[in-house]
């Protein structure tokens, strides 16, 4: 039984705030600093002329129950909605056109994204013997051993640029995408993993990321952090983090809030901070911590939201949206058909979309002015959705630094980062630098860090 339960969380994005609800609940007495205005991190809603804009993730995936926990906790449950069907079909760009991505076997066969000899390459999957360097090991070389080299250029290559903004030559398999090398390391190949894998799945109540619902809310995914925040008894804004120091009654931290400078102690400090941010919060305690925060790459990624009407779009807009393998050489790396996946993301005779620019795999890119960089995706886009008019809306946020890369000695920041905690005793380090990067991840992963907490 903990006998001091005082603690102070830095950060108002989703991790900070969803463990702080289950502290709360559990009797701790919890204040929360949060830099910016009002909560959500990187979930940024906006509407505005009609259109709903999603500076951040544009959507969830209902991948283990700890959500729609929270989600009825705090009153959102009549506002959360779900993807329509048609947000199923994802479309992968080739040659300047959009082919769907196959979901089962019989659209494998027939489908011209990939070659006669790719999908025959498949079929050598389940006699791929196993590696033993998965913390060392790209996501590249993982799937080129196992599925060829086709079908990393047309399959993960896009996928990991959707998932991560990043280069799957620089991600270490076993650190990005934990459950996918964990299908080789256990069941000995991918396809016995996935039929296998599917009663251990059931077993423990959460779905794998291809069977989870997608999710949102009415109003945007900012409507998470802010009801969660509304519930939170202590929560301040607007203040800057300087430094965490030891002190007689465990930590001191100093912070601006509103230009005055402020401190406040505590025995625990949960931080959510950004990787870069914390490593300067934290330098005085610990000066190679700094270094390994410091050494964990966020590239720069724009979120352009296009509105355009319908009326001059000849794509069919029956999709979730496509991806952008590398060999295509295009400017951006794809772009979500946001007003398909959700109802309320535009007007009846209006189409939005948000593009992605940038990130690990081209951050050169952002060398242009942002003027002719806008420019040369319009026109790319325009092209491939078929579109005969210049759009009415748009809106664009620049990410300077954008999703933490989990690449390749990932692991050695990891272990650095438990060192840490067990060496200072009420200092814990999370937020989706740990744990995973999606919205699903973090929210798991705060269960995981309040039960930790609560030892």
């Amino acid at each position: 039984m903990i006998k001091n339960k005082k603690i102070v969380i830095l950060g108002a994005g989703i991790s900070g705030l969803a463990t702080a609800l289950q502290l709360q609940d559990d009797g701790f007495d919890i204040t929360v600093l949060e830099k910016n205005s009002e909560p959500g991190g990187s979930m940024i809603s906006e509407q505005t002329e009609g259109f709903l804009v999603e500076y951040g993730p544009n959507s969830g995936l209902e991948t283990t129950p700890v959500i729609r926990k929270i989600v009825d906790s705090v009153g959102l449950s009549g506002k959360m909605i779900y993807a329509n069907e048609k947000g199923n079909k994802r479309y992968i760009l080739k040659n300047n056109q959009l082919f769907p991505l196959p979901m089962g076997g019989s659209q494998f066969l027939k489908t011209k994204l990939f070659s006669t000899k790719a999908k025959l390459r498949l079929l050598k999957e389940p006699f791929v013997g196993k590696s033993e360097d998965g913390y060392y090991q790209s996501i590249s070389d993982f799937v080129r051993r196992r599925l060829g080299q086709e079908f990393l250029d047309y399959a993960i290559n896009p996928f990991v640029a959707g998932v991560y903004a990043g280069n799957p030559d620089k991600l270490s398999v076993k650190s990005a995408f934990p459950k996918l090398y964990r299908l080789e390391e256990v069941y000995g190949g991918l396809i016995k993993g996935m039929i296998k894998g599917a009663k251990e799945r059931k077993n423990n109540a959460e779905k794998s990321k291809q069977n989870a619902k997608m999710f949102s809310f009415k109003n945007g995914m900012q409507s998470l952090p802010k009801a969660i925040a509304s519930k939170i008894k202590n929560i301040e804004f607007n203040c800057e983090i300087k430094s965490v120091q030891k002190d007689i009654d465990g930590y001191k931290i100093s912070y601006i809030q509103n230009g005055e400078p402020k401190i406040i102690s505590s025995p625990k400090i949960l931080s959510t901070l950004p990787a870069y941010v914390a490593a300067k919060v934290f330098k005085s305690i610990d000066e190679e911590l700094s270094k390994h925060l410091n050494q964990i790459y966020y590239p720069p990624v724009m979120a352009l939201t296009l509105g355009f009407d319908k009326a001059n779009i000849g794509q069919s807009l029956d999709g979730f949206g496509y991806l952008i393998p590398a060999k295509e050489n295009k400017s951006y790396l794809g772009a979500i058909w946001s007003s398909v996946i959700f109802e309320g993301r535009a007007g009846a005779d209006k189409a939005v979309f948000t593009i992605f620019v940038g990130g690990a795999r081209s951050p050169e890119l952002f060398d242009l002015s942002e003027d002719k960089l806008i420019q040369k995706i319009l026109l790319e886009f325009k092209e491939i959705m078929q579109i005969s008019s210049d759009p009415v809306f748009m809106k664009k946020k620049f990410w300077h630094k954008a999703i933490p890369q989990y690449n390749i000695g990932y692991i050695e920041h990891e272990n650095y980062f438990n060192k840490f905690e067990a060496d200072n005793p009420g200092l814990y380090l999370s937020g989706n630098y740990r744990g995973g990067i999606s919205v699903g991840d973090c929210i798991k992963n705060s269960e995981t860090v309040a039960n930790k907490i609560e030892k």
